[in-house]
């Protein structure tokens, strides 16, 4: 090594080490002691249906950068998918997931009841914006780590907004037969809750209408913006942040916000009992919790659970649209009835 390239070295090395001192002198007293023991253990793997891919490695890169030495891997899929993986490492006695976070929360009750999740109150739970504060486990089980909205999307270049669709039941007129786009209830947690939102609004008779316009259902609700970027179909029922953040990269798609109201999917997080790293685990809970992490969210078009995070330029505010949302009895119950009707009524 020539003299020159062993100061640059040096020189990066004291960087780091100034880098993570200066993290530490600012980290409370309970955050150095998880970072301490997160630090004697494995990567922190997490199981993640609240992103895409995209934001959920930006939120794995803040991660690091905010607690130096440490590091995380994601597994991104549907969250049925997700949920499948896990109680296959369970089976299996082979753990892998220290974070559990899905976009069906019914399967949080069931975790819970069976004493698959550890009890953890997070102390910047405080950090959570108020409105959403009541879809966290009240023992401290999961809670809250994400939230989102669903609604109408559309190609720009086929549809104008005067034409596009104003609410959920415009999606059933006869000329957007063979293009519209949805995703599947028995992959993904937000068509699961949208199919149940759908039939407590409208009955079971909205698909069965819906099922003459001939949609093209894939699984993932991300699939719906691949779908629209194609033109293979021209509107959907989709993921607000991931067609804007397609738009963002210059492709023509625009969100409707349904008069009869946007689907808000408030996600949680749990921690596995069985987690190989459990501290590294509970402050990736903590890290969803804090200003970092909701400006990754922010950023990405997702909505902020923290306080204090101001949307991206051109979103539009929270409390400028009109959401609905079912209750979780309803979600619990309903996404296994949905799912078994909805493959009668589409055949797949």
């Amino acid at each position: 090594m020539n003299h020159r390239l062993a100061q640059w070295v040096r020189a990066g090395l004291a960087l780091l080490v100034l880098g993570a001192g200066s993290a530490w002198a600012q980290m409370a007293p309970w955050e150095k002691d998880l970072y301490e023991a997160a630090k004697k253990e494995k990567p922190v793997t997490v199981y993640t249906a609240h992103y895409n891919t995209e934001t959920a490695q930006n939120l794995c890169n803040a991660f690091e950068k905010k607690y130096p030495g440490l590091k995380c891997t994601f597994v991104r899929t549907t969250a049925q998918v997700a949920y499948q993986r896990f109680q296959q490492d369970l089976q299996a006695n082979a753990p892998v997931a220290s974070v559990f976070s899905s976009t069906d929360v019914s399967h949080y009750p069931e975790l819970k009841k069976r004493g698959l999740l550890i009890q953890y109150k997070p102390h910047n739970l405080d950090n959570v914006v108020d409105s959403l504060k009541q879809y966290s486990d009240k023992d401290d089980y999961y809670h809250v780590t994400a939230a989102a909205l669903m609604a109408i999307c559309y190609n720009s270049s086929l549809v104008s907004e005067k034409d596009a669709p104003k609410n959920w039941t415009d999606l059933l007129d006869p000329k957007w037969k063979d293009k519209v786009s949805i995703g599947h209830p028995a992959y993904s947690g937000y068509v699961g809750t949208w199919v149940v939102l759908m039939q407590k609004l409208y009955g079971w008779d909205f698909f069965t209408k819906l099922e003459k316009n001939k949609p093209q259902i894939g699984r993932s609700v991300n699939d719906t913006v691949t779908m629209l970027n194609s033109k293979e179909r021209w509107v959907a029922a989709g993921p607000e942040a991931t067609t804007l953040l397609s738009r963002d990269k210059g492709n023509p798609l625009a969100v409707i916000y349904p008069t009869d109201g946007a689907l808000l999917m408030v996600s949680p997080t749990g921690i596995p009992k069985n987690a190989p790293s459990p501290n590294a685990g509970k402050l990736y809970l903590e890290f969803l919790l804090s200003k970092e992490a909701g400006e990754v969210q922010a950023k990405n078009h997702d909505l902020s659970v923290v306080k204090g995070v101001a949307p991206p330029p051109g979103a539009k505010p929270l409390e400028q649209i009109k959401v609905v949302r079912p209750t979780e009895e309803e979600i619990t119950k309903g996404i296994p009835e949905v799912k078994e009707k909805f493959r009668d009524t589409f055949g797949v």
